[in-house]
């Protein structure tokens, strides 16, 4: 934790330098002593300080300065910090005023200079002081904090980006918090444009990328080397557990996610059905363990970076990233995981990010608190974010095209959603259409028996409807199927023939595409099984595929 402020101030440099001294003397170890030589100046330094979001215990200011006496300093800075002790340095002809200021401001306390022997005049009152100061004293959020408005596309996507890369932060409706408004004031930017990210470093960024913020946090986004044994495209299950079983096996590998390791399944809030986790666990937690054990193994993680193609040069595969880099290796795992598919429904696409969002999207649960939520889907990750949200909202209500959830949800889901008294399960029902000028206020759903439409009011709309992959990069180079799912193993092989182009002896792995030593595992892959469990299996065989193809020709 960083240590708190003390600040003092004074326009002698002599008598700055002296109380200053004194101070870092006695209190240095426990507090960050910071000077300054004017009013102005110091209630400036106190903007830094506060962009850093530290505290200030105490604020020692001499009465006599040009352009702002002590107590019209100790005034001002009462606003920034009401918590922060007060005192003044006076001399003997200032005492009365000292005392009138006492009756009329929150002065704590008055000194008189000189303070000499400060064992006995000056470290004794402050003494107490501080210890007063301690006794209320709660320590701040140390971190990134995001100011924002609750229906803006890019503050859902700062948020959402450093959730899911578990980096912890405040988040500040400008709308609601009198903090977050005074933050911009002491920001001094000249055309505010939100979000506006502060920085424990006292820095900030205005509508940053994901690319930035990762920069700034201190996420890897290049690779080190030119060339790996492995490159496994994709951090989801599939692709951690990959990173971890090759790595560990001697493999020098690189995992390039384009969002947040855990894929998909990093934002479920729950998963219940995880081999050796009787209570369950959050994809977050899954994710955070899986990245910590592949770094554990040496595993390089770029984040977020997104792979824009791929090239084949005799035995080496080179992938090229949106940033224009390159890096190649010997063989390839294509872990791409899935997106939901988009809801194509007038109205959604605009309010996207303001209402509207595609998955569980846990950080906008406690704006949730009190309010109606929708879920869109009946599959499993529609039922545990409908979970996860019921903890939160007045009412969860889930619309589902089917007839039951019994075709697509795991009982165990079922089974605790009927016992939850405020969610609601709505069965052939979908939605036709979203309404909103700024932010999401209504939804149309229509009912596909009765062929009836219903307006209700919404805030919150979930959606879980499917998934397709993201290959077209891989386009003319890796064979996919019509929905562009990745053809592996006999797959390519539908009358029992090696594909086009294929020039080894052998026939295709099971995992491997028509290009050898490029692999694909998990959801991306045709005719795979859409569960955690599968995805981690399909990553760790995948190993040992790769150790046989390697072992041709190194």
């Amino acid at each position: 934790m960083a240590k708190p402020v003390i600040l003092t101030v004074d326009d002698d440099p002599v008598v700055l330098q002296a109380v200053a001294r004194d101070l870092r003397q006695k209190y240095g170890d426990r507090f960050r002593i910071v000077r300054a030589d004017s009013g102005v100046n110091a209630l400036d330094a106190l903007s830094k300080v506060k962009l850093r979001n530290e505290t200030v215990a105490l604020l020692l200011a001499d009465q006599r300065m040009p352009q702002m006496s002590g107590v019209e300093f100790l005034e001002n800075a009462v606003e920034m910090y009401p918590d922060a002790k007060r005192a003044l340095l006076t001399a003997y002809a200032d005492t009365d005023a000292a005392i009138r200021a006492i009756n009329k401001t929150r002065i704590d306390y008055y000194l008189m200079k000189p303070w000499d022997p400060p064992e006995e005049r000056l470290y004794p009152v402050l003494n107490d002081l501080l210890d007063d100061w301690l006794a209320g004293f709660i320590p701040p959020f140390e971190g990134v904090r995001v100011i924002g408005n609750r229906w803006s596309p890019d503050s859902h996507q700062v948020k959402d980006f450093l959730a899911r890369n578990q980096v912890p932060y405040e988040w500040l409706d400008i709308e609601v918090s009198e903090e977050a408004q005074k933050l911009v004031k002491y920001a001094e930017c000249e055309e505010l444009k939100l979000p506006l990210v502060l920085f424990p470093d006292g820095s900030s960024l205005q509508q940053p990328t994901n690319i930035q913020v990762a920069e700034k946090i201190g996420l890897q986004t290049q690779a080190e080397k030119p060339f790996y044994d492995l490159i496994i495209v994709g951090g989801g299950p599939a692709g951690l557990a990959a990173a971890v079983y090759g790595a560990s096996e001697g493999l020098r590998t690189v995992m390039i996610e384009r969002e947040a390791p855990g894929g998909q399944a990093g934002t479920s809030s729950r998963i219940e059905n995880y081999l050796g986790f009787p209570v369950g666990l959050s994809g977050a937690d899954l994710a955070r363990r899986a990245v910590t054990q592949a770094r554990r193994f040496g595993v390089e993680v770029l984040t977020p970076q997104e792979v824009q193609g791929i090239s084949i040069e005799d035995q080496y595969r080179i992938i090229k990233l949106a940033d224009g880099s390159e890096i190649s290796s010997h063989a390839v795992i294509l872990a791409l995981g899935v997106s939901w598919r988009r809801l194509n429904v007038p109205g959604i696409d605009r309010l996207t990010g303001a209402g509207v969002y595609y998955g569980a999207a846990q950080t906008e649960a406690l704006s949730c608190e009190g309010e109606d939520v929708y879920v869109v889907g009946g599959a499993n990750s529609a039922g545990q974010a409908a979970m996860y949200f019921s903890k939160y909202a007045r009412k969860v209500i889930m619309l589902v095209r089917g007839d039951s959830l019994t075709k697509s949800m795991s009982q165990y889901l079922i089974d605790q959603i009927e016992s939850t008294p405020n969610i609601e399960v709505r069965a052939r029902s979908s939605v036709v259409e979203a309404k909103g000028e700024n932010s999401l206020e209504a939804i149309t759903i229509l009912n596909s028996l009765t062929q009836e439409q219903q307006t209700v009011d919404a805030n919150s709309l979930f959606i879980f409807i499917g998934a397709q992959p993201s290959t077209e990069w891989l386009q003319d180079v890796v064979t996919r199927d019509e929905r562009g799912f990745i053809l592996t193993g006999s797959d390519i092989m539908p009358n029992g023939r090696c594909p086009k182009g294929w020039k080894l002896e052998r026939d295709p792995y099971l995992l491997e595409t028509n290009v050898p030593g490029v692999f694909a595992v998990g959801d991306v892959r045709h005719g795979s099984i859409k569960r955690v469990a599968s995805g981690v299996g399909e990553g760790s065989i995948c190993v040992q595929f790769i150790h046989r193809y390697l072992s041709n020709f190194l």
